[in-house]
């Protein structure tokens, strides 16, 4: 039997998972990653003593097939899921509260009661909002008319005003499609809040890394991969992908690799300047995906000032902030995640401390006179595609025009927001378009490094 070789472009969670599922099928793999670790989006960083994520990444328990992946990474233990949906709603002044489902109902009643006893809506808003969910468990997130429409024109539609979309809808949209409802997708709307929310009652069960996401998912993909007779190369970025009798020429810094098959598992823009134009002729295209920033505001406090785990917060800046105290050390490690961040993305790091600092002492009045050890601000510039209506039409599927050659990234066209469920399943699909074509061949793969 012979044995063809992939070359897997881009070591991200669509690229790890890609290789995962080729290793096991029995096909030599080559990942190539441009960063000197795997993990692409999902990375760590060393800051003082504090082990340092670029973004908070969470996790619903429907995300099946990135939790089956941390299976095979053995990190499962490593990241936390809630025994039930629950998410405490801070608001100044006033004590958390806490929307949660029923943990005895099944769906879609799981959610009335919260619904019902929402405190920051009128009781004439919560009825409102409870047709308006019904409503949303008819719409198909795969009707290609669904995608042409945004959720708040659609919510408008269906008796939701301003207040309760502020204050209800706007919550979770944000933080899933890193864009308000004005600007979101309906189809990947109801995608949310279909399969997480609506259709199964404990879906949108919400888990958590309690580890950095260097050690969740880069290191230990490596160690894995390599076990399993992968060549793993980081550090070297590639710069041409050429079809040649059928196979493929990947050349790179100080690389050059013929392989029976590609999977390219890296962001669009990069994409559609790697891939060769008979493979992509409509490449361009994908530019009009562009892309959506997050900014996360860290700070560092000498004492504790919260034991909440996670919160959302409603008509303050603060989005969502997040405990990632490790285990074992002093004061309190909290990070304020802001989604859909454009008007905050080039605001200077010392204004956006001072409102976020003053902010957090509003929801959390111990910090006042807590002493601040730490206190910077990440960027993530391009932490997402734009998900706004059409923004379907222009994700490519993960096979291109030439066999052999298959896309993966969260940005592809697989029917699911930019998540990382979303990027492990566009890296399985783009692995069973290889093994599909691999199927009809039998040539024998060579490598040669200048």
């Amino acid at each position: 039997m012979t044995t063809e070789q992939v070359c897997v472009i881009g070591g991200g969670l669509a690229g790890i998972a890609s290789a995962v599922r080729l290793l096991d099928a029995g096909h030599q793999v080559t990942l190539v990653e441009a960063r000197p670790a795997l993990g692409g989006a999902t990375y760590s960083f060393r800051r003082g003593d504090l082990t340092v994520d670029t973004g908070q990444h969470v996790f619903l328990r429907c995300y099946q097939q990135y939790r089956e992946l941390l299976v095979r990474l053995g990190t499962a233990d490593r990241a936390a899921v809630q025994d039930a949906f629950a998410v405490p709603i801070l608001r100044v002044g006033a004590p958390p509260h806490v929307l949660a489902r029923n943990r005895r109902l099944p769906a879609p009643a799981h959610l009335l009661p919260a619904l019902l006893n929402y405190r920051p809506l009128r009781f004439g808003q919560r009825l409102s909002a409870v047709r308006a969910a019904a409503a949303l468990r008819r719409v198909e997130p795969d009707d290609p008319a669904a995608d042409r429409v945004s959720f708040g024109a659609w919510l408008a539609a269906h008796g939701q005003d301003a207040p309760t979309i502020q204050r209800l809808w706007e919550l979770i949209c944000v933080a899933a499609l890193n864009a308000p409802p004005d600007r979101a997708s309906l189809a990947l709307a109801a995608r949310v809040f279909r399969t997480g929310l609506l259709d199964r009652a404990d879906a949108a069960d919400i888990g958590r890394p309690t580890a950095p996401l260097g050690e969740l998912h880069g290191t230990p993909a490596a160690t894995l991969l390599r076990q399993r007779g992968a060549t793993v190369r980081t550090g070297v970025r590639v710069g041409e992908i050429r079809v040649d009798q059928g196979r493929f020429r990947v050349a790179g810094d100080g690389l050059e690799l013929i392989a029976d098959a590609v999977v390219l598992a890296v962001p669009h823009p990069q994409a559609a300047r790697l891939v060769p134009v008979e493979a992509a002729p409509d490449r361009a295209r994908w530019a009009r995906l562009g892309a959506a920033p997050i900014v996360n505001v860290h700070v560092h406090y000498q004492q504790r000032i919260t034991e909440l785990e996670f919160a959302a917060g409603l008509d303050t800046p603060v989005q969502w902030v997040f405990d990632r105290t490790p285990p074992g050390a002093s004061g309190q490690y909290l990070v304020v995640s802001i989604s859909a961040a454009e008007q905050v993305l080039a605001v200077r790091a010392g204004t956006l401390l001072q409102t976020y600092l003053a902010a957090l002492a509003e929801v959390f009045p111990v910090a006042r006179q807590t002493r601040i050890r730490d206190a910077f601000v990440t960027r993530e510039p391009r932490a997402t595609f734009r998900q706004e209506p059409g923004s379907r039409s222009a994700r490519p599927p993960a096979q291109t025009r030439s066999p052999g050659l298959a896309l993966a990234g969260a940005w592809t066209d697989t029917g699911w927001p930019d998540t990382m469920e979303g990027a492990v399943r566009s890296g399985q699909r783009a692995a069973d378009v290889v093994l599909a074509h691999l199927g009809s061949t039998s040539s024998v793969a060579t490598e040669a490094t200048t």
